[in-house]
């Protein structure tokens, strides 16, 4: 089982990740890598939350990122460092989630984070359920913003948008 809030503290620098915002903090519409509406949520997304550009995830769309601190544009894009991340699993696949900050963030934010994110996946188990998309839907903990990183692979010229639907 994964720590509730990672250890920041390490003898290597955090990696620096160039993120591109599709959720501005405080929206209610979760787009995805594509620009579309993904869905309009009842509540509003706490963090601002986007994807780095120049990795894929495991489940095949760009590795998902959260950038701490105050409302950032939509389709903005800035250079944060990776402090951390979440590991979701959607649908049965791997689902990282970088936790990025221009500042190392303090364990209360961390904590929030990982409760907002085991209710996200308790959540979005529900839509998958009503758009009948079978799978295990779980937050599972933290883990370094390296290993999420090393299990991306580089995107290629030749991916344009996930294979799978969100």
């Amino acid at each position: 089982m994964r720590a509730t809030t990672p250890s920041l503290v390490t003898d290597q620098p955090p990696p620096q990740v160039r993120v591109r915002i599709e959720v501005p903090r405080w929206s209610f519409l979760k787009r995805g890598s594509n620009g579309e509406i993904d869905f309009v949520s009842p509540l509003p997304c706490p963090f601002n939350y986007g994807s780095v550009p120049d990795y894929v995830g495991l489940e095949g769309d760009l590795l998902d990122a959260v950038v701490l601190g105050p409302r950032l544009p939509l389709g903005s894009e800035l250079t944060v460092y990776a402090y951390a991340a979440i590991v979701l699993t959607d649908r049965g696949m791997t689902d990282d989630k970088l936790i990025c900050a221009s500042q190392c963030p303090g364990q209360a934010e961390l904590r929030q984070v990982h409760r907002f994110f085991r209710f996200y996946a308790r959540c979005k188990a529900l839509l998958n359920l009503y758009r009948g998309r079978p799978g295990r839907n779980a937050c599972d903990g933290w883990d370094s913003a390296a290993a999420a990183i090393a299990r991306a692979r580089p995107r290629g010229p030749d991916w344009h948008f996930p294979s799978v639907p969100f």
